[in-house]
């Protein structure tokens, strides 16, 4: 019987005609078609169910408490499946708190500009006049420069400089920045990406390497498998330098207040949960996450170089026949580095406020030695105010070096001066929308505590009083890290933050001894291309794999994981005097008491 027009032939690979198989195959072409259709609406239809579907949760629970539940439920589900924009998310309280009577109007919209905002609008404006003017491409090829061209030294100059500069400039950015960078240096060390691939691909898959890979020899002189074999440990090598840079601008980023959002939304809760808590600012925390940068970075770059050949023991023979390539390399960094030209009065001038800027806010109170802020009134002076200074400068100081003799020459060109930095540049390069996913989290603080829906949660959180406060860092860190790796950073610190803070209220621990890993291990997310950002433009360059991202980001998780740990019960303990349950946070449980 021939076959009737419609049936999936494809689905019925059985040359005999049978009723039964062809009505199977009708439904499971029509499943398939209505799956693919909810699939295309699947944010619509989550927008429109997930609302009823969390209704009975306002009449189940106490009143306030079941209200304000139903919203941050509610901005959780559409912020990890970004069924709206993050930042419409983000304004959802600006509607939902006061007409549900959570709270009222003029305490929700103050939350979407307090002076953590300024302070992360002010780094941002900085990172801006960098990018303009170049300064930071400069950077970068001048620690490349300096740190050798072998596989290893070389992961290892691209991770610090990412790192470093995503302590100031988005992790975004960075990556940007740097991938061209790192594949131009490869392409003169190893030549083409696609040839090398099908050197690869001669004798098996490209992807499975050999233990003991050549490196750089005399293709003259190799049989084939020689010739392949190199080629497999040459691709090795390049996918260690595409997913180091993406990680390194991760960790780079926790090391400063402004590197990163989750870093100013621990600030933000801090002054919403503990007003009285005045522990942490930019030059403590710098003092505190420095150093765990410093030691995840290493530990990192060898986890990195071991897995994708960088400490190979043959790099150590052979450095004549290294020597051409090497030179080629080289040749890239500097001809690169030339075209830059000489050091510009505007890269000058954008050098000298970007170190002035880290210096007064570093100094401004770093709580182990008397800080400037003392020549103030007490509390007058935040890190946003110096930010604000120093970014507002940028916008009137000229980008060329003045001259008296202009006024003197009257051929000179009149032509108005440039800034440093322009208000259509700072419109184009500031993330608004991250500045309204702050503004959302503080809101939703905000609307957790005045509910008391954090002590509710809390009081069902007491069983976990008996895990040791040592212990509970590391499952919290490694949770957050976790779930990071499904949802973005900044809604995973905003929804878990709260909780983190009311179980240390209620295991009478210091809230900071929680709060602080979670904080930084939110950042941790090395595992998928979805991850961040980041992750996914290292990923988009399409060379490397789903499964090259999970076995290396498991390891840097766990890594990660152990370094925050070690940090906050060493240093972190001493700095923050961790091992006492402060005055401010007893405070706030009397608060929330009464």
């Amino acid at each position: 019987m021939k076959p009737q027009p419609g049936w999936p032939s494809s689905s019925c690979p059985s040359p005999s005609f049978s009723p039964h198989r062809v009505d199977v195959c009708v439904v499971e072409m029509r499943l398939s078609v209505a799956a693919r259709k909810l699939w295309c609406i699947r944010k619509q239809l989550i927008v429109l169910l997930v609302p009823l579907l969390f209704l009975p949760l306002l009449f189940t629970l106490p009143e306030k408490e079941g209200k304000c539940l139903y919203v941050v439920l509610l901005m959780a589900i559409f912020w990890c499946t970004e069924a709206l924009p993050l930042a419409v998310t983000a304004m959802l309280p600006v509607c939902l708190f006061p007409t549900l009577g959570i709270l009222p109007s003029k305490k929700v919209c103050i939350q979407y500009f307090l002076e953590t905002n300024f302070l992360f609008l002010s780094g941002l404006l900085m990172a801006s006049s960098i990018e303009e003017w170049g300064l930071h491409r400069r950077i970068a090829l001048k620690v490349l420069s300096i740190v050798g061209l072998q596989p290893a030294k070389l992961i290892l100059g691209m991770m610090m400089t990412s790192s470093f500069l995503s302590m100031w400039l988005s992790n975004t950015a960075t990556t940007a920045m740097m991938l061209p960078i790192a594949n131009a240096i490869l392409e003169s060390l190893f030549g083409d990406l696609e040839t090398l691939k099908e050197k690869c691909k001669r004798d098996g898959l490209w992807e499975n390497f050999p233990i003991w890979p050549l490196f750089l020899l005399d293709r003259k002189q190799k049989c084939p498998k020689e010739i392949q074999s190199e080629a497999q440990y040459q691709m090795k090598v390049w996918k260690g330098f595409l997913i180091c840079i993406p990680y390194a601008a991760s960790i780079g980023g926790t090391a400063t207040l402004t590197g990163t959002a989750p870093n100013l939304i621990l600030i933000g809760q801090l002054k919403t949960y503990f007003p009285n808590c005045e522990l942490i600012n930019f030059g403590s925390w710098f003092a505190f996450a420095f150093p765990l940068m410093l030691i995840f970075l290493l530990v990192g770059w060898l986890w990195i170089a071991f897995l994708y050949g960088g400490l190979s023991p043959r790099l150590c023979f052979r450095k004549n026949e290294r020597a051409e390539a090497e030179a080629k390399a080289k040749a890239v960094i500097v001809e690169e580095y030339r075209k830059l030209g000489r050091i510009n009065f505007a890269e000058g001038a954008i050098s000298f406020f970007f170190i002035l800027f880290a210096i007064l806010l570093f100094t401004r109170d770093p709580k182990f030695f008397t800080g400037w802020s003392v020549l103030f009134k007490k509390g007058y002076v935040s890190d946003a105010v110096t930010g604000v200074i120093i970014s507002s400068i940028l916008f009137f100081f000229p980008s060329q070096k003045p001259s008296l003799s202009w006024w003197f020459d009257s051929r000179a060109s009149n032509a108005p001066y440039v800034p440093l930095l322009s208000w259509k540049k700072a419109q184009e390069s500031v993330p608004w929308n991250i500045i309204l996913l702050l503004g959302g989290g503080f809101a939703m603080a905000k609307a957790c505590e005045e509910s008391g829906l954090a002590a509710w949660i809390g009081g069902h959180l007491q069983p976990l009083a008996e895990v040791p406060p040592a212990a509970a860092v590391m499952l919290i860190t490694g949770f957050v890290a976790c779930f990071t790796e499904f949802a973005s950073n900044t809604a995973t610190i905003i929804i878990f933050l709260p909780v983190i803070a009311e179980l240390a209220i209620r295991v009478s621990v210091n809230p900071l001894y929680f709060m602080i890993p979670a904080t930084i291990g939110c950042s941790y997310a090395f595992m998928l291309p979805v991850s961040t950002p980041p992750n996914s433009i290292a990923f988009a360059s399409g060379h490397l794999m789903v499964k090259d991202m999970v076995k290396t980001g498991a390891v840097m998780n766990v890594l990660g994981i152990l370094c925050v740990s070690l940090a906050i019960n060493t240093w972190g303990v001493a700095m923050f005097n961790l091992t006492d349950n402060p005055d401010w946070a007893q405070t706030n449980k009397t608060t929330q008491v009464l």
